[in-house]
């Protein structure tokens, strides 16, 4: 008799009111296209209304001693916490406001046991000056829920650390640092529609934006959101416009 294996975790994190309850069901409905494991998967919200019965709900967890208010970005390192929401065994985390392009089976293939996150995207600018720090973009990261609690003991007692901007610019900076080694996902699984996908200036203004054949997660940080970019997006600015993207409509979608 072949053993079922026991199913690996998804893990997404929805607070406020920027992204509603369809972000997270998208979310749902295109893993469950695309993960051909077992799965079980997990929101930790404020607010479960509007939630597919299917998912299973993690009350958002109380203020650890965050002095610059809560709810708070920072709570991504209160996820490793052992015991939190019962978790255990490999766990991917995906923020909501994200594209499955393609099969993630691989992001629990690869390396496992260890920590597994984006090397964080900058300009081109820099890239080609070498100028690309050792630090994670928290959007898609990977750890082993049970076997994690020293980044939430770092965040513990470093908090003061984690908060000043002076230090860590950014929680995932933190993250990064609190995991200690880290390995970074191959680039082509994961690509910013930003920085991969719009067109360089004065191109944009020209050519819809287009995704790599081997891309498996469209991370949209900052703007545009996935809502925007398939309708296009403008602030203003002629160096930050992309033309409308339809085609992406395909695949962020509610349908089962």
């Amino acid at each position: 008799m072949t053993t079922r294996p026991d199913p690996v975790n998804i893990l997404c994190l929805k607070w406020g009111t920027r992204y509603g309850a369809h972000y997270v069901n998208t979310l749902y409905r295109s893993v469950s296209r695309n993960l051909d494991r077992p799965f079980l998967f997990h929101c930790c919200t404020d607010d479960p209304t509007g939630l597919d019965p299917a998912i299973r709900i993690i009350p958002f967890p109380e203020n650890p001693g965050v002095k610059r208010g809560w709810p708070d970005i920072l709570v991504k390192l209160m996820v490793l916490q052992d015991g939190f929401g019962n978790l255990q065994g490999p766990t991917l985390f995906m923020d909501v406001d994200l594209i499955i392009m393609g099969k993630l089976d691989c992001f629990f293939d690869y390396k496992p046991g260890e920590y597994c996150i984006i090397h964080n995207w900058v300009s081109r600018r820099k890239e080609l000056l070498g100028r690309r720090p050792a630090v994670g973009n928290s959007s898609v990261f990977r750890f082993d829920a049970g076997k994690s609690n020293e980044v939430y003991e770092t965040f513990l007692r470093e908090m003061a650390h984690a908060e000043d901007r002076r230090i860590f610019n950014t929680e995932q900076a933190f993250l990064t640092h609190a995991m200690k080694k880290v390995n970074w996902w191959p680039e082509e699984w994961v690509q910013s529609y930003k920085w991969n996908c719009r067109p360089i200036f004065p191109l944009n203004l020209f050519v819809t934006p287009k995704v790599a054949p081997d891309c498996r997660i469209l991370v949209f940080h900052g703007r545009p959101d996935p809502a925007e970019a398939i309708t296009g997006y403008s602030d203003g600015k002629p160096h930050h416009y992309i033309r409308a993207a339809p085609w992406l409509s395909k695949y962020w979608s509610e349908q089962g």
